[in-house]
């Protein structure tokens, strides 16, 4: 098990010492809830599309890294991307420059 961050610690004191309180929230929150997550996760198109032998394993190791399907994993990017909510956060797994980040930085 990893070590618990400053912040985990603190959740955790607090759940020890009895601090934190269970909220039920309102009918009306649990239907907009209930919105949300149908508007999620409702998949009625299908796409078909190729990739590089090497894009899809590094896809298919952060989506083991992350514990997602790797299909969930490149439907979450692309929803992301499409939201403007996409922050890209550097791989455990990619210990050195790959081929495409060499030629940038070489123009």
């Amino acid at each position: 098990m990893k070590a618990l961050d400053r912040y985990e610690r603190e959740v955790l004191a607090a759940y020890e010492k009895g601090a934190l309180v269970s909220v039920r929230p309102s009918k009306a929150q649990l239907a907009a809830f209930r919105e949300v997550a149908r508007a999620t996760f409702v998949k009625s198109r299908r796409v078909n599309i190729r990739l590089s032998a090497a894009d899809l394993m590094g896809i298919q190791a952060r989506a083991y890294e992350e514990g997602v399907p790797y299909q969930t994993l490149i439907a979450s990017v692309l929803h992301k991307y499409l939201s403007g909510r996409l922050h890209e956060k550097k791989s455990r797994l990619a210990a050195g420059s790959t081929a495409t980040e060499r030629k940038r930085a070489a123009r």
